[in-house]
Order: C-alpha cells, then sequence, then structure tokens
C-alpha cells in the first residue's frame, strides 16, 4: 500500500510553520496513542504513522528533502552521495514485517559501487550516458523491487511505539520488546531507553529489523518514543516548570517553600519578599538530562495561597492593612 503524503497525515498544509507542524503532531499522538486505544490496530498503526510524518516535518533538512523526492527522499539523498564513490551499503528493502516500514537509516546499493559499474552521472566512471532520470528511475526501481543489480539489499526497518512515564523519560527505563523476523520465531530483546528522552524521539537498536536480502545487512529496530502528560510537571524541552504553593504571608514577607523535583525529593527555596502569583523561579540543573551529561532547569511557579477560615484577629489586622493601604 503506497504511503500516505506526511502532509497530509498530520492534516497541514505544505506552508505549514514548524509550530504548526508541532501542535498538530501533540494532538494527534495523544487521540491515536495505543494507551488510550487499546487493541486497536488501526489506532497504533495510525500512531506509527503520525510519528514517521513528524520526524521528517519537523527537521527542516528532511522536510527540504522530502518536498523534492517524497517518500524515498532518504534513500536517493545518500545514492546521490555515493555515487562519487566506489560504494555504500544496501538499501533498504519494501516488504512487510512485524511493524512498520520506514526509509529511515537506508543507505545507497553496495557492489561495485555506482561509479565503476557502467553507472554514470554524480561523478562516476561508468558509461557517462546516464542523466539524473535514469539514474532516479533505477535507483526506485530497485528500492521497490527489493534488490539492487550491483549487490545484496539491506533489510528493512521497523518502527515500535513505546510510551513512558515523565520519570522514566529522566532516569532512562528498559523495555523487553517481541518481534517476528522474516524466520517466524519470536523474539524478545531487552531495549535500554536512555534518560531524557522526549516525545517522538526515535531511539535505534541496530540490527533488530529486517533480514537483508542476498547476504545483505539486517535493518534496524526504531523505538518511537510517547512520553505520557505528568499531572504535576510539564516539560518545554530539557525545562521542566512545576506550581508550588505560597502561603501569602510567606508571598508578601519572603521565606522558604519546598519545591518538588521529579527524582521526588523536595529542594528548599528562599523566595524574596513581594513575589507575585504566577511568578516563576529558576533552580539550575534540576531539569530534564542531555546528551551533553548536563541538564536543564526546573521551575518553580508561584501560587499564591490564600488563607481560609480567618479568625477575628486575623480580620481586624488584615482590615488595619486595608486602612493603611487606602490613607
Amino acid at each position: 500500500m503506497a504511503k500516505r503524503d506526511y502532509y497530509d497525515v498530520l492534516g497541514v498544509p505544505r506552508s505549514a510553520s514548524e509550530k504548526d507542524i508541532r501542535q498538530a503532531y501533540r494532538k494527534l499522538a495523544r487521540q491515536f496513542h495505543p494507551d488510550l486505544n487499546p487493541n486497536n490496530k488501526q489506532a497504533e498503526t495510525k500512531f506509527k504513522e503520525i510519528g514517521q510524518a513528524y520526524e521528517v516535518l519537523s527537521d527542516t533538512d528532511k522536510r527540504k528533502s522530502y518536498d523534492r523526492w517524497g517518500h524515498d527522499f532518504e534513500k536517493i539523498e545518500q545514492a546521490r552521495k555515493a555515487g562519487a564513490g566506489s560504494g555504500a551499503s544496501g538499501a533498504g528493502a519494501s516488504g512487510s514485517g512485524p511493524f512498520t516500514w520506514t526509509s529511515s537509516g537506508g543507505s545507497g546499493f553496495g557492489g561495485s559501487g555506482f561509479g565503476g559499474g557502467g553507472f554514470g552521472g554524480f561523478g562516476g566512471a561508468g558509461a557517462g550516458t546516464s542523466t539524473d532520470d535514469d539514474f532516479l528511475s533505477d535507483l526506485l526501481g530497485r528500492m521497490r523491487g527489493g534488490v539492487g543489480r550491483n549487490g545484496p539489499a539491506r533489510g528493512e526497518d521497523y518502527d515500535h511505539p513505546v510510551s513512558l512515564t515523565l520519570e522514566e523519560a529522566f532516569a532512562g527505563a528498559t523495555r523487553l520488546i517481541q518481534i517476528t523476523p522474516a524466520s517466524g520465531v519470536p523474539q524478545t530483546i531487552e531495549a535500554k531507553i536512555p534518560a531524557g528522552v522526549s516525545d517522538g524521539q526515535r531511539v535505534r537498536i541496530g540490527g533488530k529489523g529486517g533480514p537483508g536480502i542476498s547476504g545483505g545487512a539486517a535493518g534496524d529496530l526504531y523505538l518511537v518514543i510517547s512520553v505520557r502528560p505528568h499531572p504535576r510537571f510539564t516539560r518545554e524541552g530539557d525545562d521542566l516548570t512545576v506550581p508550588v504553593e505560597v502561603p501569602l504571608y510567606t508571598a508578601v514577607l519572603g521565606g522558604e517553600v519546598l519545591v518538588p523535583t521529579i527524582k521526588g525529593s523536595r529542594l528548599a527555596l528562599r523566595i524574596g519578599p513581594e513575589t507575585e502569583n504566577g511568578q516563576r523561579i529558576r533552580l539550575a540543573g534540576q531539569g530534564m538530562p542531555k546528551s551533553t551529561g548536563t541538564r536543564g532547569d526546573l521551575y518553580a511557579q508561584v501560587r499564591i495561597a490564600m488563607p481560609k477560615q480567618l479568625s477575628d484577629r486575623e480580620r481586624e489586622l488584615f482590615e488595619e492593612l486595608a486602612a493603611l493601604r487606602a490613607s
């Protein structure tokens, strides 16, 4: 079955901004998330399709290539680059598998390479009579047929959705994934998900995709990450925000409050006098892990808690304060 246009998948026009694409993805990912649609194969397929579309359209370079070449853009771009050299690994074979076909991770064709075997164009040393159209026609035919004339073909890549809590995304997680390769014998693999992964990210498990053709390398397995919304923390990139209740008296006079962290601990935070409701106070390095080994920030968002059930004396004092402010 032919792949749907990625813009149609997300329901956005081709002129959509990065923000429009991100918002459309988040809305659809939540709607079709497997956790919200148990035992619904149609929703699971839709969820995978949405993830693939977002991965391409959210990346500026991939989006430009996709706009030019369509779904085969990665293999075409890689093959064009490989054409100047002496060879590359096999292209991904299309076909059925335990998960979803994806073009990610694909590459050019192996064997004698484009340059030396009568395959002209793109810097090759072949017959020299091939045009870009000839090249693309031959290339697309190979990719769709599965086996290249110049050698073995790389196996297809598989996508598998993985749902995480925000705590698991913070600390990293392990999942047991069962796949059924072409041999028909189910395999269970232990997949380690690194700390700091984000919603929509794809984690590569090398060599666990479809088998290669004619001795080609196996494809890869990609875990498509979905991070469930947290009841308390919100995430923006590598930063986290958490609401913190602050008594009215503390907000007016200043003082110390406890701020919860995603690790489950609490940090003491001193706030200044006359702190306003909604104010965000930064706690550096207390956010999500980054690939650089550092961490994002945690922001405590002040929510002033009004006093309840005032005593007569407390009410008198507030009346005195009101009179002072009015004078």
